[in-house]
C-alpha cells in the first residue's frame, strides 16, 4: 500500500480501522474492509504521508496509527 510493490499474500500485513484507528488484524479475520501493507516502517511511512488509508479503508478524517508502529517496532526487533 504504501510502497505500491506486489508481494505474495503471505508476506503482507493487514490492517482495519476499528473506532478512529489502524488495527493490526494478525490472523486476517476481522470485518470490514482491509488494506495491505509490507511489514516495514518504510511501507506504513509512504501510506501515511499520502493518506492512502482513510481513501483505501474508506472512512473520513484520518486514523491513529500507533498501534501499527508499535506492532512493526516489535516485528523488527524479533
Amino acid at each position: 500500500m504504501g510502497c505500491r510493490k506486489r508481494a505474495l499474500i503471505g508476506e503482507l500485513l493487514r490492517v482495519v480501522a476499528a473506532d478512529g484507528r489502524l488495527v493490526v488484524d494478525e490472523r486476517r479475520r476481522l470485518p470490514g474492509r482491509g488494506a495491505w501493507l509490507h511489514p516495514v516502517p518504510d511501507c506504513l511511512a509512504k501510506a501515511e504521508r499520502r493518506r492512502a488509508f482513510p481513501r483505501a479503508l474508506r472512512v473520513p478524517g484520518s486514523l491513529d496509527a500507533q498501534g501499527v508502529h508499535e506492532r512493526l517496532e516489535r516485528h523488527a526487533e524479533g
